[in-house]
């Protein structure tokens, strides 16, 4: 499989199964928020009159550098307001979280054990030592959203570049 190919499996594997993480309780029946990911690529478009404007679109060939936006729409189809909804994202490894990321997103760096803010959150040198972590580091970003009233919809979204 070419590289590309395997590349765009991953994130849509990534994006659609966008999982939520929730009480055992919840768990035992099933959750009336649906969840349906997608991944864009940016462009930006030239003007005639050289104005410049960005459009998310299908990606299509892209190379390191390029970015991506990865987001998880979501609706409450029942008739009961959920509460304390989790929507986990693991970052495809071919990826890393964009600098311009919101810095209150809460994101992981070791798998999904702990979470935190970027800037709360550090890792371990094979030394002993740690350092602070980075954009590259991150391996899942998540949302807790407080109430989802029935009948209610959103999006969630992350910015990323290719490796």
């Amino acid at each position: 499989m070419k590289p590309i190919a395997k590349f765009f499996l991953t994130c849509a594997a990534a994006a659609s199964l966008s999982a939520p993480v929730l009480p055992l309780a919840a768990q035992e029946r099933p959750s009336p928020v649906v969840l349906a990911g997608d991944v864009k690529a940016v462009k930006t478009i030239t003007e005639a009159d050289g104005k410049q404007r960005t459009e998310l679109v299908e990606p299509q060939t892209i190379v390191p550098g390029d970015r991506l936006v990865f987001g998880t729409d979501y609706s409450n189809t029942g008739n009961e307001a959920v509460t304390n909804f989790t929507v986990t994202n693991p970052l495809p490894e071919a990826v890393r979280l964009a600098p311009d990321a919101e810095a209150g997103l809460s994101v992981s760096v070791d798998g999904g054990k702990t979470w935190g803010t970027l800037a709360a959150l550090t890792l371990a040198n094979a030394d002993g030592t740690t350092r602070a972590a980075t954009h590259a580091d991150v391996t899942h970003v998540r949302w807790v959203l407080e109430s989802i009233a029935p009948g209610a919809k959103g999006r969630l979204t992350y910015p990323a570049i290719i490796r």
